[in-house]
């Protein structure tokens, strides 16, 4: 039986002085790479509530701290020779709430789409910020 990983998350932003900075989160894992706060799809729970979920455990934003944009993506990855779907949504930081991390993470930054660009990793997340950062600017 092959089994496919299921993860969402939320790509969420902040508007400073007329520029857009995303928040990334260093993991305490592992190669200590930066990514949007997401987790793994738990029994009964919908993509999204895992996104508001994982949100909430690993940077505690709460849904009410935060305003869904009308953009999500899928990406499709292997870990470990397993395969794994993972579902981001883009969020607005709209109150001004202190990120708070969880054990699973070690550092945040509020980043510029350049700058987060840089220190993530991984060419599909870069992508992903990018099409986030396109979809802003045609607003």
């Amino acid at each position: 039986m092959s089994r496919t990983l299921r993860a969402a998350g939320l790509v969420i932003f902040r508007r400073v002085s007329n520029k857009v900075e995303y928040l990334l989160l260093q993991t305490s894992y592992g190669e200590h790479h930066w990514t949007p706060p997401k987790g793994h799809v738990d029994p009964g729970e919908s993509d999204i509530q895992t996104a508001w979920r994982e949100t909430e455990e690993e940077a505690g934003l709460k849904e009410s701290d935060l305003q869904l944009q009308e953009y999500s993506k899928t990406l499709h990855y292997d870990v470990k020779g397993v395969p794994k779907t993972v579902i981001y949504w883009l969020a607005e930081l709209v109150k001004c709430t202190p990120v708070k991390l969880s054990s699973e993470h070690q550092d945040y930054k509020w980043l510029t789409l350049t700058d987060a660009c840089d220190i993530v990793q991984y060419k599909d997340m870069q992508e992903l910020l990018q099409d986030c950062s396109k979809f802003l600017n045609a607003k």
